[in-house]
Protein backbone atom coordinates (compact mmCIF):
# COMPACT_ATOMS: atom_id res chain seq x y z
CA UNK A 1 0.00 0.00 0.00
CA UNK A 2 1.21 3.47 -0.96
CA UNK A 3 1.12 6.01 1.89
CA UNK A 4 2.66 8.94 0.02
CA UNK A 5 -0.34 11.13 0.73
CA UNK A 6 -0.18 10.61 4.49
CA UNK A 7 3.55 11.26 4.50
CA UNK A 8 3.12 14.45 2.48
CA UNK A 9 0.57 15.68 5.04
CA UNK A 10 2.69 14.84 8.07
CA UNK A 11 2.36 17.26 10.95
CA UNK A 12 -1.04 18.60 9.94
CA UNK A 13 -3.31 18.37 12.99
CA UNK A 14 -6.53 18.33 10.93
CA UNK A 15 -6.89 15.64 8.25
CA UNK A 16 -8.71 16.07 4.98
CA UNK A 17 -11.24 13.50 3.80
CA UNK A 18 -8.66 11.79 1.58
CA UNK A 19 -6.20 11.67 4.49
CA UNK A 20 -8.84 9.84 6.52
CA UNK A 21 -9.51 7.32 3.77
CA UNK A 22 -5.84 6.43 3.39
CA UNK A 23 -5.44 6.18 7.16
CA UNK A 24 -8.45 3.87 7.55
CA UNK A 25 -7.10 1.43 4.97
CA UNK A 26 -3.70 1.48 6.68
CA UNK A 27 -5.30 0.70 10.04
CA UNK A 28 -7.40 -2.07 8.54
CA UNK A 29 -4.41 -3.72 6.89
CA UNK A 30 -2.35 -3.47 10.07
CA UNK A 31 -5.18 -5.11 12.01
CA UNK A 32 -6.10 -7.82 9.51
CA UNK A 33 -3.22 -8.40 7.10
CA UNK A 34 -0.07 -6.97 8.67
CA UNK A 35 2.05 -9.99 7.79
CA UNK A 36 1.37 -9.60 4.07
CA UNK A 37 1.24 -5.82 3.79
CA UNK A 38 4.22 -3.81 2.56
CA UNK A 39 4.14 -0.02 2.65
CA UNK A 40 5.69 2.05 -0.10
CA UNK A 41 5.95 5.73 -1.01
CA UNK A 42 7.04 7.98 -3.85
CA UNK A 43 10.37 9.79 -3.59
CA UNK A 44 10.44 13.24 -5.26
CA UNK A 45 13.00 11.87 -7.74
CA UNK A 46 10.33 9.52 -9.11
CA UNK A 47 11.24 6.28 -7.37
CA UNK A 48 8.59 4.30 -5.48
CA UNK A 49 10.42 2.59 -2.65
CA UNK A 50 9.64 0.17 0.16
CA UNK A 51 9.36 1.54 3.70
CA UNK A 52 10.38 -0.06 6.96
CA UNK A 53 7.30 -1.62 8.53
CA UNK A 54 8.06 -0.65 12.14
CA UNK A 55 8.85 2.92 11.17
CA UNK A 56 5.55 3.21 9.31
CA UNK A 57 3.69 2.01 12.41
CA UNK A 58 5.46 4.65 14.52
CA UNK A 59 4.53 7.36 12.01
CA UNK A 60 0.90 6.19 11.88
CA UNK A 61 0.63 6.19 15.68
CA UNK A 62 2.06 9.71 15.85
CA UNK A 63 -0.29 10.96 13.16
CA UNK A 64 -3.36 9.38 14.79
CA UNK A 65 -2.42 10.93 18.13
CA UNK A 66 -2.01 14.31 16.46
CA UNK A 67 -5.44 14.09 14.83
CA UNK A 68 -7.00 13.09 18.15
CA UNK A 69 -5.47 16.08 19.89
CA UNK A 70 -3.31 13.84 22.09
CA UNK A 71 0.03 14.84 20.58
CA UNK A 72 1.27 18.40 21.01
CA UNK A 73 4.43 18.06 18.91
CA UNK A 74 3.57 17.72 15.20
CA UNK A 75 7.26 17.98 14.29
CA UNK A 76 7.71 14.36 15.42
CA UNK A 77 5.47 13.02 12.65
CA UNK A 78 6.92 15.53 10.18
CA UNK A 79 10.51 14.51 10.92
CA UNK A 80 9.73 10.81 10.65
CA UNK A 81 7.85 11.33 7.38
CA UNK A 82 10.76 13.16 5.84
CA UNK A 83 13.14 10.42 6.87
CA UNK A 84 10.86 7.77 5.39
CA UNK A 85 10.43 9.62 2.12
CA UNK A 86 13.88 11.02 1.52
CA UNK A 87 16.00 8.23 2.96
CA UNK A 88 14.09 4.95 2.97
CA UNK A 89 12.44 5.21 -0.42
CA UNK A 90 15.60 6.37 -2.17
CA UNK A 91 17.75 3.63 -0.68
CA UNK A 92 15.21 0.85 -1.10
CA UNK A 93 15.73 -1.54 -3.97
CA UNK A 94 14.04 -4.43 -2.24
CA UNK A 95 12.41 -7.01 -4.48
CA UNK A 96 8.84 -7.75 -3.50
CA UNK A 97 7.01 -11.05 -3.92
CA UNK A 98 5.65 -11.17 -7.47
CA UNK A 99 1.95 -11.01 -8.13
CA UNK A 100 0.92 -8.62 -5.39
CA UNK A 101 -1.46 -5.65 -5.39
CA UNK A 102 -0.32 -2.04 -5.60
CA UNK A 103 -2.99 -0.02 -3.76
CA UNK A 104 -2.96 3.76 -4.24
CA UNK A 105 -5.86 5.42 -2.43
CA UNK A 106 -5.11 9.07 -3.20
CA UNK A 107 -4.40 11.08 -6.33
CA UNK A 108 -0.94 11.85 -4.93
CA UNK A 109 1.25 10.84 -7.89
CA UNK A 110 -1.18 9.55 -10.50
CA UNK A 111 0.23 12.28 -12.73
CA UNK A 112 3.54 10.36 -12.83
CA UNK A 113 2.62 7.31 -14.93
CA UNK A 114 6.17 6.30 -15.78
CA UNK A 115 7.06 5.77 -12.11
CA UNK A 116 3.92 3.74 -11.50
CA UNK A 117 4.48 1.67 -14.64
CA UNK A 118 8.07 0.91 -13.63
CA UNK A 119 7.00 -0.15 -10.17
CA UNK A 120 4.19 -2.49 -11.17
CA UNK A 121 6.27 -3.94 -14.00
CA UNK A 122 9.23 -4.58 -11.73
CA UNK A 123 7.14 -6.29 -9.06
CA UNK A 124 4.54 -7.98 -11.26
CA UNK A 125 1.77 -6.24 -9.34
CA UNK A 126 -1.79 -5.42 -10.31
CA UNK A 127 -2.65 -1.76 -9.88
CA UNK A 128 -5.76 -0.65 -7.98
CA UNK A 129 -6.16 3.12 -7.46
CA UNK A 130 -9.01 5.05 -5.89
CA UNK A 131 -10.49 8.00 -7.77
CA UNK A 132 -12.21 10.38 -5.38
CA UNK A 133 -13.75 12.72 -7.95
CA UNK A 134 -13.38 14.25 -11.41
CA UNK A 135 -14.26 17.76 -10.28
CA UNK A 136 -11.24 19.50 -11.93
CA UNK A 137 -12.41 18.14 -15.29
CA UNK A 138 -16.15 18.67 -14.80
CA UNK A 139 -15.91 22.02 -13.00
CA UNK A 140 -12.54 23.55 -13.95
CA UNK A 141 -13.73 26.92 -12.66
CA UNK A 142 -13.31 25.58 -9.12
CA UNK A 143 -9.77 24.32 -9.67
CA UNK A 144 -6.39 25.99 -9.82
CA UNK A 145 -5.44 26.88 -13.41
CA UNK A 146 -3.06 23.93 -13.88
CA UNK A 147 -5.26 21.39 -12.11
CA UNK A 148 -7.57 20.31 -14.99
CA UNK A 149 -4.61 19.26 -17.17
CA UNK A 150 -2.98 17.54 -14.19
CA UNK A 151 -6.17 15.67 -13.35
CA UNK A 152 -6.64 14.62 -16.96
CA UNK A 153 -3.17 13.08 -16.77
CA UNK A 154 -4.15 11.26 -13.57
CA UNK A 155 -7.23 9.79 -15.23
CA UNK A 156 -5.17 8.84 -18.27
CA UNK A 157 -2.76 7.00 -15.97
CA UNK A 158 -5.68 5.10 -14.49
CA UNK A 159 -7.20 4.15 -17.84
CA UNK A 160 -3.79 3.05 -19.14
CA UNK A 161 -2.51 1.11 -16.14
CA UNK A 162 -5.23 0.25 -13.63
CA UNK A 163 -6.52 -3.31 -13.30
CA UNK A 164 -9.44 -2.12 -11.20
CA UNK A 165 -10.65 1.15 -9.70
CA UNK A 166 -12.36 2.01 -6.41
CA UNK A 167 -14.67 5.03 -6.28
CA UNK A 168 -16.71 6.39 -3.35
CA UNK A 169 -19.98 7.01 -5.18
CA UNK A 170 -21.99 6.10 -8.24
CA UNK A 171 -21.67 9.71 -9.33
CA UNK A 172 -17.88 9.33 -9.60
CA UNK A 173 -18.27 5.94 -11.34
CA UNK A 174 -20.55 7.53 -13.94
CA UNK A 175 -18.10 10.39 -14.48
CA UNK A 176 -15.20 7.99 -14.94
CA UNK A 177 -17.04 5.64 -17.31
CA UNK A 178 -16.56 7.65 -20.54
CA UNK A 179 -12.80 7.85 -20.00
CA UNK A 180 -12.57 4.10 -19.50
CA UNK A 181 -14.73 3.51 -22.58
CA UNK A 182 -12.46 5.68 -24.72
CA UNK A 183 -9.40 3.80 -23.49
CA UNK A 184 -10.67 0.57 -25.04
CA UNK A 185 -9.85 -1.35 -21.86
CA UNK A 186 -12.23 -3.34 -19.72
CA UNK A 187 -11.45 -2.01 -16.24
CA UNK A 188 -13.74 -3.08 -13.41
CA UNK A 189 -14.93 -0.22 -11.20
CA UNK A 190 -16.47 -0.77 -7.78
CA UNK A 191 -18.42 1.75 -5.71
CA UNK A 192 -17.44 1.62 -2.04
CA UNK A 193 -18.84 4.55 -0.04
CA UNK A 194 -16.61 5.92 2.66
CA UNK A 195 -17.17 4.47 6.10
CA UNK A 196 -18.06 6.03 9.41
CA UNK A 197 -17.14 5.30 12.99
CA UNK A 198 -20.79 5.36 13.97
CA UNK A 199 -20.43 3.87 17.43
CA UNK A 200 -17.47 6.08 18.22
CA UNK A 201 -19.28 9.15 16.91
CA UNK A 202 -22.38 8.44 18.96
CA UNK A 203 -20.41 7.53 22.07
CA UNK A 204 -18.40 10.74 21.81
CA UNK A 205 -21.56 12.77 21.28
CA UNK A 206 -23.18 11.23 24.35
CA UNK A 207 -20.38 12.36 26.64
CA UNK A 208 -19.26 15.57 24.93
CA UNK A 209 -19.72 18.80 26.89
CA UNK A 210 -21.98 21.50 25.54
CA UNK A 211 -19.82 23.98 23.60
CA UNK A 212 -19.65 27.52 24.92
CA UNK A 213 -21.48 29.61 22.34
CA UNK A 214 -23.14 32.13 24.69
CA UNK A 215 -26.25 30.00 24.70
CA UNK A 216 -27.18 31.16 21.21
CA UNK A 217 -28.29 28.72 18.51
CA UNK A 218 -25.69 28.04 15.86
CA UNK A 219 -25.15 26.21 12.59
CA UNK A 220 -21.98 24.44 11.43
CA UNK A 221 -20.29 24.29 8.04
CA UNK A 222 -17.46 21.76 7.62
CA UNK A 223 -14.87 21.95 4.86
CA UNK A 224 -11.92 23.84 3.47
CA UNK A 225 -12.80 27.44 2.66
CA UNK A 226 -12.52 27.37 -1.12
CA UNK A 227 -14.80 28.54 -3.98
CA UNK A 228 -16.37 25.13 -4.61
CA UNK A 229 -17.69 24.97 -1.04
CA UNK A 230 -19.79 28.11 -1.61
CA UNK A 231 -19.13 29.80 1.72
CA UNK A 232 -19.93 33.14 0.11
CA UNK A 233 -23.63 32.22 -0.03
CA UNK A 234 -23.67 31.52 3.71
CA UNK A 235 -21.85 34.74 4.57
CA UNK A 236 -24.29 36.83 2.53
CA UNK A 237 -27.23 35.06 4.18
CA UNK A 238 -25.71 35.70 7.60
CA UNK A 239 -25.14 39.37 6.91
CA UNK A 240 -28.84 39.70 6.06
CA UNK A 241 -29.89 37.71 9.15
CA UNK A 242 -27.79 39.92 11.43
CA UNK A 243 -29.15 43.07 9.77
CA UNK A 244 -32.73 41.92 10.38
CA UNK A 245 -32.42 40.08 13.70
CA UNK A 246 -29.48 41.69 15.45
CA UNK A 247 -28.28 39.67 18.44
CA UNK A 248 -31.18 37.26 17.96
CA UNK A 249 -29.53 35.96 14.79
CA UNK A 250 -27.98 32.49 15.04
CA UNK A 251 -24.24 32.02 14.91
CA UNK A 252 -22.36 30.39 12.04
CA UNK A 253 -19.37 28.18 12.87
CA UNK A 254 -16.99 27.52 9.97
CA UNK A 255 -14.76 24.51 10.57
CA UNK A 256 -11.96 24.24 8.02
CA UNK A 257 -8.77 25.82 6.87
CA UNK A 258 -8.61 28.73 4.49
CA UNK A 259 -7.94 27.54 0.96
CA UNK A 260 -7.06 29.38 -2.21
CA UNK A 261 -8.67 32.06 -4.45
CA UNK A 262 -11.05 33.14 -1.71
CA UNK A 263 -10.63 36.88 -1.86
CA UNK A 264 -14.35 37.70 -1.59
CA UNK A 265 -14.92 35.24 1.24
CA UNK A 266 -11.84 36.29 3.18
CA UNK A 267 -12.69 39.95 2.74
CA UNK A 268 -16.08 39.34 4.31
CA UNK A 269 -14.63 37.27 7.15
CA UNK A 270 -11.93 39.81 7.92
CA UNK A 271 -13.63 43.10 7.14
CA UNK A 272 -17.43 42.80 7.33
CA UNK A 273 -18.57 44.45 10.61
CA UNK A 274 -21.97 42.75 10.54
CA UNK A 275 -20.37 39.28 10.82
CA UNK A 276 -18.25 40.03 13.88
CA UNK A 277 -19.54 38.16 16.88
CA UNK A 278 -21.84 36.11 14.65
CA UNK A 279 -19.51 34.12 12.37
CA UNK A 280 -16.55 32.17 13.82
CA UNK A 281 -13.72 30.22 12.21
CA UNK A 282 -11.97 27.13 13.56
CA UNK A 283 -9.18 25.50 11.57
CA UNK A 284 -7.58 23.08 14.01
CA UNK A 285 -10.34 21.28 15.92
CA UNK A 286 -9.94 17.67 16.97
CA UNK A 287 -12.51 15.07 15.94
CA UNK A 288 -14.07 15.16 19.40
CA UNK A 289 -14.44 18.94 19.23
CA UNK A 290 -16.11 18.70 15.82
CA UNK A 291 -18.49 16.03 17.10
CA UNK A 292 -19.31 18.25 20.06
CA UNK A 293 -20.12 21.19 17.82
CA UNK A 294 -22.26 19.09 15.50
CA UNK A 295 -24.15 17.39 18.30
CA UNK A 296 -25.45 20.68 19.69
CA UNK A 297 -25.87 22.54 16.39
CA UNK A 298 -29.21 23.45 14.86
CA UNK A 299 -27.92 21.86 11.68
CA UNK A 300 -25.09 21.24 9.24
CA UNK A 301 -24.96 23.57 6.23
CA UNK A 302 -23.38 22.11 3.09
CA UNK A 303 -23.94 24.43 0.08
CA UNK A 304 -21.23 22.97 -2.19
CA UNK A 305 -21.38 23.28 -5.95
CA UNK A 306 -19.76 19.85 -6.49
CA UNK A 307 -18.56 16.90 -4.40
CA UNK A 308 -17.24 13.40 -5.02
CA UNK A 309 -18.78 12.10 -1.81
CA UNK A 310 -19.53 14.36 1.16
CA UNK A 311 -18.11 12.83 4.32
CA UNK A 312 -19.26 15.73 6.58
CA UNK A 313 -22.84 15.09 5.48
CA UNK A 314 -22.63 11.39 6.31
CA UNK A 315 -20.98 12.08 9.66
CA UNK A 316 -23.60 14.65 10.64
CA UNK A 317 -26.43 12.30 9.69
CA UNK A 318 -24.73 9.56 11.69
CA UNK A 319 -25.21 11.80 14.71
CA UNK A 320 -28.81 12.53 13.81
CA UNK A 321 -28.03 16.20 13.10
CA UNK A 322 -30.44 18.01 10.73
CA UNK A 323 -28.74 18.91 7.45
CA UNK A 324 -29.38 21.50 4.76
CA UNK A 325 -27.37 20.81 1.63
CA UNK A 326 -27.11 21.48 -2.08
CA UNK A 327 -29.30 19.42 -4.34
CA UNK A 328 -26.49 17.29 -5.75
CA UNK A 329 -26.89 13.75 -7.05
CA UNK A 330 -24.12 12.51 -4.76
CA UNK A 331 -25.84 13.98 -1.70
CA UNK A 332 -29.08 12.25 -2.63
CA UNK A 333 -27.05 9.05 -3.02
CA UNK A 334 -25.82 9.49 0.57
CA UNK A 335 -28.82 10.99 2.33
CA UNK A 336 -31.95 9.99 0.46
CA UNK A 337 -34.88 11.94 1.86
CA UNK A 338 -33.29 12.62 5.25
CA UNK A 339 -32.12 16.19 4.55
CA UNK A 340 -33.33 19.50 3.13
CA UNK A 341 -32.11 20.04 -0.44
CA UNK A 342 -31.68 23.46 -2.03
CA UNK A 343 -30.15 24.96 -5.13
CA UNK A 344 -26.68 26.24 -4.13
CA UNK A 345 -27.53 29.64 -5.67
CA UNK A 346 -30.90 30.06 -3.94
CA UNK A 347 -30.00 32.57 -1.23
CA UNK A 348 -33.61 33.26 -0.12
CA UNK A 349 -34.29 29.53 0.01
CA UNK A 350 -31.26 28.94 2.25
CA UNK A 351 -32.32 31.80 4.52
CA UNK A 352 -35.82 30.34 4.89
CA UNK A 353 -34.47 26.85 5.55
CA UNK A 354 -32.07 28.13 8.20
CA UNK A 355 -34.87 29.97 9.99
CA UNK A 356 -36.98 26.80 9.78
CA UNK A 357 -34.22 25.01 11.70
CA UNK A 358 -34.14 27.48 14.60
CA UNK A 359 -35.03 26.20 18.09
CA UNK A 360 -38.56 27.58 18.08
CA UNK A 361 -39.29 25.59 14.91
CA UNK A 362 -38.10 22.39 16.63
CA UNK A 363 -36.23 20.88 13.65
CA UNK A 364 -36.42 17.10 13.41
CA UNK A 365 -33.37 15.14 14.55
CA UNK A 366 -32.95 11.64 13.18
CA UNK A 367 -33.52 8.82 15.63
CA UNK A 368 -31.55 5.56 15.66
CA UNK A 369 -33.98 3.79 13.34
CA UNK A 370 -33.76 6.58 10.77
CA UNK A 371 -29.97 6.62 10.97
CA UNK A 372 -29.86 2.84 10.52
CA UNK A 373 -32.17 3.11 7.48
CA UNK A 374 -29.54 5.23 5.70
CA UNK A 375 -27.33 2.15 5.57
CA UNK A 376 -24.04 3.70 6.64
CA UNK A 377 -21.29 1.16 7.22
CA UNK A 378 -18.30 1.35 9.53
CA UNK A 379 -14.78 1.89 8.21
CA UNK A 380 -13.42 -1.63 8.74
CA UNK A 381 -16.21 -3.16 6.65
CA UNK A 382 -15.68 -0.64 3.85
CA UNK A 383 -11.92 -1.12 3.85
CA UNK A 384 -12.50 -4.88 3.77
CA UNK A 385 -14.64 -4.44 0.66
CA UNK A 386 -11.85 -2.49 -1.00
CA UNK A 387 -9.30 -5.20 -0.18
CA UNK A 388 -11.65 -7.97 -1.29
CA UNK A 389 -12.23 -6.20 -4.61
CA UNK A 390 -8.49 -5.76 -5.12
CA UNK A 391 -7.81 -9.43 -4.38
CA UNK A 392 -10.59 -10.54 -6.71
CA UNK A 393 -8.74 -9.09 -9.70
CA UNK A 394 -5.19 -9.88 -8.57
CA UNK A 395 -4.97 -13.30 -10.30
CA UNK A 396 -5.74 -11.77 -13.69
CA UNK A 397 -2.16 -11.00 -14.72
CA UNK A 398 -1.76 -12.92 -17.97
CA UNK A 399 -2.74 -12.51 -21.57
CA UNK A 400 -2.11 -8.82 -22.06
CA UNK A 401 0.67 -6.31 -21.65
CA UNK A 402 -0.43 -4.11 -18.76
CA UNK A 403 2.83 -2.20 -18.71
CA UNK A 404 2.70 -0.53 -22.11
CA UNK A 405 1.46 3.01 -21.60
CA UNK A 406 -1.16 4.27 -23.97
CA UNK A 407 -1.10 7.85 -25.16
CA UNK A 408 -1.27 10.14 -22.14
CA UNK A 409 -1.72 13.84 -22.74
Amino acid sequence: MDISRLLSRAGNPVPTGIDRVEMEYVLYLLDHAAERTIFVAMHPFGHIGVLEHDEVITFIEQTAALWDGKEAFPHKATWNARRLVFARTLMSRRTLPSGGIYLLLSHHHLSRPDAIARFIRRHGAVFVPMIHDLIPLEFPEYARPAEPARHLRRIATVTALADGVIVPSKVVADSLAPFIARSGRDIPVTVIPHGLHLHALQAAAATAPVPKQDGRPYFVSLGTIEPRKNHLLLLNVWRDLVHEMGDAAPQLILVGRRGWENENVLDMLDRCPALRGHVFEHNDLSDLQVVTLLQHAQGLLFPSFAEGFGLPLAEALGLGVPCICSDLAVFREIAGNAVTYLNPLDGPGWRSAILAHMPQARPHRLDQAEIAALGFADWPSQAAKGIDFSESIAPDTSGHNRWKLRSIS
